[in-house]
């Protein structure tokens, strides 16, 4: 069984993606007074890629998903706190489901099918395990927490730039435009034929 492990090839990419994650959890930690960096953390690992392009397209599609799983998660846990009360013979699960239906969608209708895993972390982190008292704070400190490490990693892929972004620089316009380059590669095929 061992046999089949090999020697891991650590390169930059894995120091700078440690770094980072240090560097968001010792901020979070000692100068915002012990806030939870979980969220920061998982942004900064998304937002380290082999190139500065890839890292902004990973950490833009998880700030994505987590901005738009959490704006729709706050009016689905009203509904899933108040709706039983007036229309008790629909399970909650139903608003829940729809709900999630909704996250899926908007990522589509931007172009990023490859937000939807994390809009739904984020929808569902919420949605099962926050206290109703704070769930709406919960939520948009995750947004901007999973913003904030994304872009720190993406600074630390600026400052120790890997062979392909010194040989071709950085752009942060020309990392957008692939971005949405690849939004657009998602669009499903029916959807292009009834534009036409």
């Amino acid at each position: 069984m061992l046999s089949y492990l090999h020697r891991p090839a650590i390169g930059k990419r894995v120091y700078k993606t440690c770094l980072s994650a240090f560097v968001v959890a010792v901020v979070y930690h000692y100068v915002l007074g012990g806030r939870n960096p979980c969220f920061a953390c998982i942004g900064a690992v998304y937002g380290m890629g082999s190139c500065f392009k890839e890292g902004f397209q990973h950490g833009f599609n998880r700030f994505v998903g987590t901005l738009l799983g959490g704006l729709l998660v706050i009016p689905f846990y009203w509904l899933c706190l108040n709706a039983p009360r007036a229309i008790p013979w629909i399970p909650v699960e139903i608003y829940m489901a729809i709900g999630l239906l909704c996250v899926m969608a908007l990522n589509l209708a931007f172009g990023a099918a490859s937000a939807i895993q994390p809009g739904a972390v984020v929808y569902f982190v919420v949605m099962y395990t926050q206290p109703q008292e704070h769930y709406v704070s919960y939520t948009i400190a995750r947004i901007i927490d999973t913003g904030v490490g994304a872009m720190v990693s993406l600074a630390f892929a600026a400052l120790f730039r890997s062979t392909v972004d010194r040989t071709n620089g950085i752009s942060i316009r020309e990392a957008f435009h692939n971005w949405a380059h690849q939004a657009d590669g998602h669009v499903a095929k029916h959807s292009l034929k009834e534009k036409e």
